[in-house]
């Protein structure tokens, strides 16, 4: 007898951040019938490795050496319990596995634990994680918001001896020197975080800086703060043709051979590939993926416009993509929104584009010596387009930066002027006043 299919008004497949925010969206809002299917854990990738708790941890360890500064009598070495620290982030990380559930039992979304796959073009097969069976389900509209999983490179041997930044978060015993091989998000965070509690940090370019989208101003300033924080950064690099395991274990334990394709051999005790994502797809076919603004943009389209909740307006809602915020939890925090300054000149011209920029010292740093000033400095840019001096882009980076820059975001979304800034009253003292006052 084949199974019954059950009919929804919408499904969403995944339960990351994407797929939670349209589905609670129509059906919280709107009314819809709604499933979610998850083949993991509930909220997604963000949510279930706990990355901000890991960089409050790392953040906590360079405030107590600060602290000296400030007259604290803090020894010079401070242990912690890295092991410890896991198992309560593991367990902060369920904790909020059930709240997501909770929240989408609440809302009335019924909530499905398998791998969907297509059968046709609204309907869907699951395959039961509990090992039950097999389970059919249909509706006029269904949202592929998977999202994707790290990768590491097919073509070099051995690379499966490395780490993803999934594998990251299983870290319980911290290695004592570990290679990152990237230059994006995920290597600069992780990097910034484990050469804060004391690991010795190696990562690989193939060019000069890293975070290469971000506004050159990004890329020298942070890319040289890390050095003097003490990473090696090996610029220009050619890559490694070869991964060999020496020592299988854990921590200090694990011993690995890179061996770059100049011939060159690094030994670690753990590699990290962050090398880019490859969308959750394999058993879909079709791909979409979409983030929490988008998500919930696309229902207030789909129910919203006839709904009292609602109304017309909506019927063509989407995210719009232009000046998006965007903040990178590195040490210290990069924020940034718009156009970067080589972007802006391509598009207006370089007659048409006016930068305002400041570097200076944070007042968190004033008793501390000039050559550890020299190492931590904030600065902050404005992009400009035009007579009206439109700001087009904003780069802020420096301690507290991930939180002004969501305010400002705001700003530049509307449509600010340099002029609006500047008849903004500044908050003394806060760095955050720079953005104001400059000239």
């Amino acid at each position: 007898m084949a199974p019954t299919t059950k009919s929804y008004d919408f499904i969403v497949i995944g339960g990351g951040s994407g797929g939670s925010g349209a589905a609670r969206r129509a059906s919280g809002w709107y009314g819809a019938k709604m499933l979610l299917i998850e083949n993991g854990k509930s909220g997604g990738t963000c949510v279930n490795v706990g990355s901000k708790l890991t960089w409050n941890f790392a953040s906590i360890s360079e405030a107590l050496k600060d602290g000296v500064h400030y007259s604290y009598d803090i020894p010079q070495s401070i242990s912690f319990n890295f092991a410890e620290f896991k198992k309560k982030r593991d367990t902060n990380v369920k904790n909020l596995n059930n709240v997501y559930e909770r929240n989408w039992n609440r809302e009335g979304i019924d909530l499905v634990h398998g791998i969907a796959t297509f059968t046709g073009e609204k309907e869907l097969e699951v395959k039961l994680q509990d090992g039950s069976g097999t389970a059919t389900f249909s509706a006029p509209h269904i949202l592929i918001a998977t999202g994707g999983h790290p990768t590491k490179p097919e073509d070099i041997p051995g690379s499966e001896h490395g780490i993803t930044s999934d594998g990251f978060f299983d870290i319980a015993e911290l290695p004592k020197k570990m290679a990152f091989v990237g230059a994006g998000y995920i290597a600069v965070e992780l990097a910034g975080v484990m050469n804060a509690i004391g690991v010795e940090c190696h990562m690989f370019l193939r060019h000069e800086t890293f975070l290469r989208n971000f506004d050159p101003m990004i890329q020298d300033t942070l890319t040289k703060r890390y050095e003097d924080a003490g990473i090696t950064i090996h610029k220009n690099h050619k890559g490694f043709k070869k991964v060999v395991s020496l020592q299988k274990g854990t921590g200090s334990e694990k011993l690995l051979r890179l061996i770059g394709h100049d011939g060159e051999a690094f030994e670690c005790n753990e590699l990290l590939w962050a090398i880019g994502r490859t969308p959750e797809i394999e058993e879909l076919q079709p791909a979409n993926a979409v983030a929490i603004a988008a998500g919930r943009a696309l229902s207030n389209r789909l129910f919203g416009s006839t709904h009292p909740r609602g109304g017309p307006h909506l019927s063509h809602a989407k995210l719009d993509y232009a000046n998006i915020p965007t903040v990178v939890f590195a040490h210290p925090e990069v924020g940034t929104v718009g156009l970067t300054e080589p972007q802006a000149v391509a598009r207006f011209g370089a007659d048409g584009v006016k930068t305002y920029h400041t570097r200076f010292t944070a007042m968190y740093y004033d008793f501390h010596p000039a050559d550890e000033k020299a190492r931590n400095p904030t600065e902050y840019k404005l992009v400009c387009e035009g007579p009206g001096e439109r700001i087009v882009g904003m780069h802020v980076l420096g301690l507290g930066s991930s939180e002004m820059m969501q305010g400002f975001a705001v700003a530049v979304k509307m449509g600010a002027r340099k002029q609006d800034f500047d008849a903004c009253v500044a908050i003394h003292p806060t760095s955050a006043e720079e953005v104001v006052t400059m000239k």
